[in-house]
Parts: structure tokens; sequence; C-alpha cells
């Protein structure tokens, strides 16, 4: 059961992940430094973040399920980013 909710973590991180990617190149290209530097600090942390605790966790047998839900998470990330505007950044 643990497997599972670490899957829907790995999950959620990966679409978190591409958000903040989706929003630090609307930030580059926007000429906006600190919201850039920001989101793309924050956008490696998380995926560096995962991927250790999938190469590092207990239960390394399961490791390219785990790296195939988190690719699966940023790509949902891609799709949501890419649906919704952002007015902060629209200015």
């Amino acid at each position: 059961m643990e497997t599972i909710y670490l899957y829907i973590l790995y999950f959620l991180s990966g679409v978190l992940q591409d958000i903040l990617f989706t929003l630090n190149v609307r930030y580059v290209a926007k000429e906006r430094v600190l919201p850039a530097v920001l989101s793309s600090f924050m956008t490696v942390m998380v995926s560096m973040l995962v991927l250790y605790n999938i190469i590092t966790g207990p239960n390394k047998e399961s490791g390219i399920v785990a790296i195939a839900v988190y690719a699966f998470g940023i790509a949902v990330g891609t799709f949501v980013a890419m649906k919704f505007k952002v007015e902060t950044i629209d200015k």
C-alpha cells in the first residue's frame, strides 16, 4: 500500500514540476528575472528530490514504474500548464 502512495506522490510531483517549468519559461520570455530564478530553483529541487528518492528508495525493483509514473505526471503538468493563462505573467 505504501508503494501506491509513493506513486501518487511521484505523479503529483511531476505535475508540480512541469507547471513550475512552464512558469519559468514564461517568466524568462517576459524577462522577469527574480520569478524566473525562483521557479528555476524550485523546478530543479522537485526533480532532483524525486529522482533521488526513486534511486535510493527501499523498493528499487519498482524504480522503472516510479519513473514512468513521474514522467506521466510531468506530461499531465504540461497539459495543465498549457491550458491556463497566468494573468500576472502576461502583464
